[in-house]
């Protein structure tokens, strides 16, 4: 039995899958965000689409995403009105925030206490520093709202590959030691973005929020923001109500919707 199951086990923290979403489990597909636009408007509730291998994968801004075999390639796709969600593309977006907790906590159920785990904004989730997780969310035409996650759980691409002054990419094996099969992490996923999105639905932001703040990287440290060409460096505050980023510099507060961020 594999190391992380029997720790759930022996804890009585073994995940169930939430009893009202949908598991769809794919061979190969082009992505699973493009999967989601195609199954939305024959879905009777919310949905989780898993992918053994992408061949069109891409992340935010339309960077290509590379997912080799064992790697994780999901996407949770949903109706927002259907869930309750009123009031807007706003209160949508804040999935990501949801999505980045529930990633945070199944990562931890499965290394256990010894992971060192931190949230980036907007949409990264950091394993012993590096970068092993990502967040992209979109709506599809038929107004589901799509929130793509890719977990290097078996590799992680080399440095060459990736962008001057970001997090360095790394891998749930290569920094743990641990295994697990992407099936087997999607259940532990689910469990926890299930719990956040009844959190959600029920209380608002503000739990999400504190939650979120909690287990973010570098909150009172000097970071960078970068808006296109433009960039503000100073000291990471938190988030607002909105999600949006909060620094401060020499005394000003400065709130920050979108930006690439660099430690």
């Amino acid at each position: 039995m594999r190391r992380w199951r029997r720790r759930l086990l022996l804890s009585g923290k073994a995940p169930v899958w939430p009893e009202d979403v949908a598991r769809h489990i794919l061979g190969t597909v082009d992505s699973t965000m493009m999967e989601a636009a195609r199954l939305a408007p024959h879905l009777s509730g919310p949905a989780w689409i898993l992918a053994r291998e992408q061949t069109a994968a891409r992340g935010r801004r339309g960077r290509a995403w590379r997912s080799p075999a064992g790697n994780f390639s999901a996407t949770y796709v949903m109706n927002p009105a259907a869930r309750g969600l009123t009031k807007g593309p706003a209160e949508v977006a804040l999935y990501s925030f949801i999505a980045a907790l529930a990633l945070y906590d199944a990562l931890a159920d499965a290394v256990g206490p010894a992971a060192s785990l931190a949230i980036k904004w907007p949409n990264d989730v950091l394993l012993n520093g590096g970068k092993i997780a990502g967040i992209l969310l979109e709506s599809t035409g038929e107004g589901h709202l799509a929130v793509g996650i890719g977990v290097n759980l078996v590799a992680a691409p080399p440095a060459s590959e990736v962008e001057a002054r970001a997090v360095p990419p790394v891998s749930l094996e290569g920094e743990t030691g641990v295994r697990i099969a992407p099936e087997d992490f999607l259940t532990l996923l689910a469990s926890a973005f299930a719990h956040y999105d009844v959190q959600f639905r029920t209380y608002g932001f503000a739990p999400i929020r504190t939650a979120w703040i909690a287990r973010a990287a570098r909150i009172g440290q000097v970071i960078t923001a970068r808006t296109g060409t433009a960039e503000t460096i100073g000291t990471f505050e938190g988030i607002d109500e909105s999600g949006a980023l909060i620094l401060t510099t020499s005394g000003q507060r400065h709130t920050i919707a979108a930006a690439d961020i660099y430690f």
